[in-house]
């Protein structure tokens, strides 16, 4: 039994369903509004120069037309428009009569979407507005607005994009991988209209899949590669066939991401960087893979194979992925042979000098540990009876302080995060004190009370801090978590106030 029987549950194969999207030719919509609608979304431009306007105006005659698109075709970056092709192709007999059909008609060179992706807009949550990331055959990136459909970005690429892999929001930060069909892996940013980076292949790709920061490139060479977003290689896996489809496992409730790969012998790999991790034997070759939620079940997986078959199989919710437990046998880096370098006479010395004095040098080196280990118990000790440390020591209050500082001053606005981090245990009778020198800061209530603290809860507590001083220094506030009744602290944290920078600027 194979592998793959152990962790998932299987689903008896249906018939293969195909959706189909009408075009322009589609009897159920209008070509000239669907042309129109494209023209204005993906940016069709005329071509230029324009040469038919002029034969409307008899300023030019077809031969000319002819000699003119020849050397536009052999010269212009941009290539001709499906009506100009059309008319290099005709015989002298059927100019005249091509010209006097299609001169008064507008030139326009119509894109394909050859690859797509979304991009989240402002939230990384999961049912968050995303935008839709499009890849042309004109060589050019597409950011489409989710509401009205108008490009927000327009980014381009030496070549045709036929992969994409997107990651971050287009308001805070995104990413954007784009494999192409010149054999390279283009990495673009947010303010970047052209790539910032190049991811060089040895062969074609046929998939690309993102897994944390490294880049998983499935190649026509029967293997797996693993990049950096910088382009540094990482690894590189050989598969028993060839690679027909990728795509990303992800499953949240262990935070596992994995990739998938279908081969054409029919196997279904999953793995965890370059560690095998379970193999799907499927009766068919599987040409397409998505992992994710169907129904109530959370990790279900569904591929269409290459004889139409369509298979669902359910991860059971006790399985486990086991690194190796696909393959046996050491890893191939361990057969190869290390370059080591060739001993020196510094070495030789020093190899020399460590079997004489072995005993005196580590005795010293263990002096210097065992002082190193008495020096920090002493600190934490101190820390521990002073209570300057922002975690609470004590097992009765339970608590955490983190402080954060905004602002330009020189008025600053101090934030204090607050936590109870018992297990069930509520926390009440707390007072907050700021100890800090009169002369530089005010504040308006440098003692207050904090409410209850539940358990498992942060509570921001804010006040404001005014720098007095136009001399451009600054100094530290002591914060103290007190108990009522109680001289000691039970926890305190040291802050180091930034200097007045509109102060200093006035």
């Amino acid at each position: 039994m194979s592998p793959g029987h152990q962790l998932w549950h299987s689903r008896r194969a249906l018939a293969c369903m195909c959706i189909r999207i009408s075009g322009p030719t589609s009897s159920s919509a209008c070509p000239t509004c669907l042309q129109t609608r494209w023209s204005k979304t993906f940016g069709t431009r005329p071509k230029r120069p324009c040469l038919f306007p002029m034969l409307a105006q008899d300023r030019i005659d077809p031969l000319t037309l002819k000699e003119m698109l020849e050397g536009i075709r052999e010269k212009a970056e941009v290539p001709l428009s499906v009506q100009s092709l059309r008319f290099l192709q005709l015989e002298l007999r059927d100019m005249e009569a091509f010209v006097n059909q299609h001169k008064s008609k507008p030139i326009r060179r119509q894109t394909v979407i050859t690859t797509m992706a979304t991009l989240k807009k402002n939230l990384a949550d999961e049912d968050a507005v995303s935008c839709l990331v499009l890849g042309t055959e004109n060589k050019e990136l597409l950011v489409l607005d989710p509401g009205a459909f108008t490009i927000l970005a327009q980014m381009s690429l030496p070549s045709v994009p036929v992969f994409l892999e997107v990651s971050g929001q287009f308001d805070v930060e995104f990413r954007l991988a784009a494999a192409c069909r010149n054999g390279n892996i283009y990495m673009l940013r947010r303010d970047s209209k052209r790539p910032k980076y190049c991811i060089e292949l040895s062969a074609q790709p046929v998939g690309l899949v993102r897994v944390h920061k490294i880049l998983v490139v499935g190649s026509n060479q029967d293997s797996l590669h693993g990049f950096t977003h910088k382009g540094k290689k990482l690894w590189t896996v050989p598969m028993p066939a060839a690679i027909l489809t990728m795509n990303l496992l992800e499953q949240q409730s262990r935070g596992l991401q994995a990739v998938m790969a279908g081969l054409a012998n029919g196997e279904v790999r999953i793995y965890h960087d370059k560690a095998l991790l379970n193999v799907i034997r499927t009766p068919d070759a599987v040409t397409s893979l998505c992992f994710g939620r169907y129904g109530r079940e959370d990790n279900t997986l569904i591929m269409t194979t290459r004889g139409g078959g369509l298979l669902i199989k359910i991860l059971k919710r006790t399985a486990v992925f086991v690194e190796g437990g696909g393959e046996a046998g050491p890893p191939p880096a361990q057969a190869m042979k290390l370059n080591v370098p060739r001993k020196t006479r510094l070495y030789v010395d020093q190899t020399l000098r460590e079997r004489e004095a072995g005993t005196a040098m580590h005795r010293a080196f263990q002096a210097d540990l065992y002082l190193l280990r008495l020096r920090a118990a002493r600190a934490y000790v101190q820390a521990l009876e002073s209570s300057l440390s922002p975690v609470s020591a004590t097992a009765r209050e339970p608590l955490k302080l983190h402080a954060v500082v905004q602002g330009l001053g020189p008025t600053f606005k101090l934030t204090l995060h607050l936590q109870n981090v018992s297990a069930a245990r509520p926390i009440v009778g707390l007072r907050v004190c700021f100890l800090y020198n009169e002369v530089l800061y005010a504040l308006p209530r440098a003692f207050f009370k904090v409410p209850m603290l539940v358990p498992g809860l942060s509570y921001p507590l804010e006040t404001f801090v005014e720098s007095l001083s136009d001399k451009g220094i600054s100094d530290i506030i002591k914060v103290l978590v007190l108990r009522e009744g109680q001289s000691a602290p039970l926890l305190s944290a040291h802050i180091n106030m930034p200097v007045s920078e509109g102060l200093a600027a006035a």
